[in-house]
């Protein structure tokens, strides 16, 4: 195991909420109906890096049967109260990570998606994955990549540019901080950004290609930075 995968399980090991920009429902509902637009039907579907739940519930509204898949099991026992709390009878959690997840299910779906994980994964995890998820797509069915970073904006969110009090001398600070943040990394050999890898869309479409999929990459509303991979 690579040392930056090894600093992220053990990052997310205790955690209790998926790192969402708001943790209010409000804010959750709305980026729910946002993704279930683009997840745009099936009875089925298969959410990996569930998290603690937070859209899974509301996915759950539109689908028959759900399995929500995480590596953590803070994040799932809160997933699991999530549930519970809101009656969703047609979910089952399973721990597991992206190479041990396809060995514990028992069927097939009409969607696979991700939010906010493929960032963790490298081009060549990112390929193991859809290779894997394609074995386990129904007929007709997609698989949904969301809140990817994207290499061409990430940068611009991380220095500040798009706050609300943006300006010369923030901006500067922040450029600071995170020159800072990189020596540090460097020198106790540690990733240099807990928030993963920043993917260029051309390489994850190429991906895609090469599996026999076609690939739409359409920008996120709730997060500047990112974008989502809609594979079918």
């Amino acid at each position: 195991m690579s040392e930056s995968r090894t600093v992220w399980e053990e990052f997310f090991a205790n955690k209790k909420c998926g790192g969402h920009r708001s943790s209010a429902e409000e804010f959750l509902s709305k980026e729910a109906r946002e993704k279930l637009y683009h997840l745009d039907g099936g009875k089925t579907l298969l959410d990996f890096g569930c998290g603690a739940g937070e859209l899974l519930v509301y996915y759950a509204l539109e689908y028959e049967r759900l399995v929500g898949a995480d590596f953590s099991a803070s994040m799932l026992e809160e997933a699991g109260k999530r549930i519970r709390e809101r009656k969703r009878e047609n979910i089952t959690l399973i721990q597991a990570d992206d190479i041990t997840v396809w060995e514990k299910l028992d069927s097939s779906f009409d969607r696979i998606t991700a939010a906010g994980v493929i960032q963790y994964l490298t081009y060549e995890e990112i390929d193991h994955f859809i290779a894997n998820a394609s074995r386990y797509l129904n007929k007709g069915g997609k698989i949904v990549l969301f809140d990817i970073l994207d290499p061409r904006l990430y940068p611009l969110w991380k220095i500040g540019l798009f706050s609300r009090d943006a300006g010369c001398w923030n901006i500067f600070c922040k450029i600071g901080f995170e020159i800072h943040k990189i020596i540090l990394a460097s020198l106790k050999n540690r990733p240099k950004d807990i928030l993963g890898y920043a993917h260029n869309p051309r390489k994850i479409e190429n991906i895609v290609n090469k599996h026999g999929f076609k690939m739409e990459y359409v920008q996120s509303m709730y997060y500047e930075y990112k974008y989502h991979a809609i594979i079918s």
